[in-house]
């Protein structure tokens, strides 16, 4: 049996590789159209979205306009539509292996649930038992603690049930607010600025590959 009760997965970047084939060409081609004497590598991008995050990459950074909000954001959303990411190797089978221990698996996610449910779809995997995305609104959002209080509600878990995955701080956050254990996916990235800073400043767990979350999952 694994480790754990209940898995609460966060989805871009820790379970999909959404960075590469969405969210980084979506933002250049964004800026494509409203800055077009810009240059942004892949580097830059997720270290400014780590760092002042993404909104202050769009307002600080370029100074985007409300307007050119809106353009960015429906912009991203039609690579959204038409991108379906592949999940990290090795994630499919863990999910798999944990569902089959009758383990439960949820998702809290930045992402929307119809996004989250269309990915693992298309990689031929159950859906999740529960999805808590973006279009709950940012009080039901991490890094607030809610999303674990309903899982625990729901599912009559305790803290200590649950392990939560993610490559990014407020998940952490998240996690320390109700006192459960936290994971840093590690493999998310490459900046070693950022991977340092999740491995000395989010406390918990972490873990360079999925492999080595599984073998702790079943240690």
């Amino acid at each position: 049996m694994p480790r754990y009760r209940c898995l609460v997965l966060d989805h871009d970047d820790t379970a999909v590789m959404s960075t590469p084939c969405i969210h980084y060409p979506s933002f250049v081609n964004t800026l494509q159209h409203l800055r077009p004497e810009a240059k942004l590598s892949m580097e830059e991008f997720v270290k400014f979205s780590f760092d002042p995050g993404f909104e202050g990459l769009c307002y600080d950074v370029y100074g985007f306009s409300e307007e050119e909000m809106a353009f960015q954001l429906e912009n991203w959303k039609s690579f959204v539509a038409k991108t379906v990411p592949a999940f990290h190797p090795g994630m499919a089978e863990l999910i798999t292996r944990f569902r089959a221990a009758g383990g439960i698996l949820c998702v809290v996610s930045h992402a929307y649930s119809q996004t989250v449910l269309r990915d693992y779809a298309a990689a031929g995997l159950e859906a999740p038992d529960l999805v808590l995305g973006w279009e709950l609104g940012s009080e039901k959002q991490k890094p607030h603690s809610w999303p674990l209080q309903e899982i625990m509600r729901r599912y009559d878990l305790s803290p200590g049930d649950m392990l939560v995955v993610d490559d990014l701080k407020p998940g952490f956050d998240m996690a320390r607010a109700v006192g459960c254990d936290y994971a840093a996916a590690l493999w998310a990235y490459e900046n070693e600025e950022i991977r340092s800073f999740m491995k000395k400043g989010c406390g918990g767990y972490a873990f360079e590959r999925v492999k080595q979350l599984e073998a702790f999952l079943w240690d």
